[in-house]
């Protein structure tokens, strides 16, 4: 068993399959769920785990080079959209509709517990070289 890291063995795989340009959609409980992508929900209660725990989680593993929220979150969740500002200074925002448009071409879905409106965010992953 892995000591540290990611331990859910579906997202450990999930992010292992993932190359330069794929999309991964971080997403709070309510977002619709896109047909077509690889899915790992993670929910296990309201709130639990939260989208802030899930989204450092994945960027302790990932090397991302853009990220896209819904414009939404600036007013309906400050705490989410103070957290993407601060890991995103070139975060692109759009709105909500576009952002679930954009989400049904992501390769991963996460879904976090999180119970708060627009914490969702679409990462396009990087490469570490």
């Amino acid at each position: 068993m892995k000591r540290a890291g990611i331990l859910n063995r579906h997202l450990a795989g999930a992010l292992a399959e993932l190359g330069h340009g794929h999309g991964v959609l971080v997403c709070d409980a309510g977002m619709p769920v896109p047909k077509g992508p690889r899915v790992v929900d993670l929910a296990f209660r309201a709130g639990v785990p939260s989208f802030a725990e899930v989204l450092e989680g994945l960027l302790a593993e990932l090397v991302v080079e853009g990220a896209t929220a819904a414009s939404e979150v600036r007013e309906a969740n400050p705490v989410a959209a103070e957290l993407l500002a601060g890991h995103f200074p070139g975060l692109v925002l759009v709105p909500h509709e576009h952002l679930k448009d954009l989400s049904a071409q992501a390769h991963l879905v996460v879904r976090t517990g999180e119970a708060r409106p627009y914490a969702n965010v679409l990462l396009r992953c990087g490469v570490f070289f």
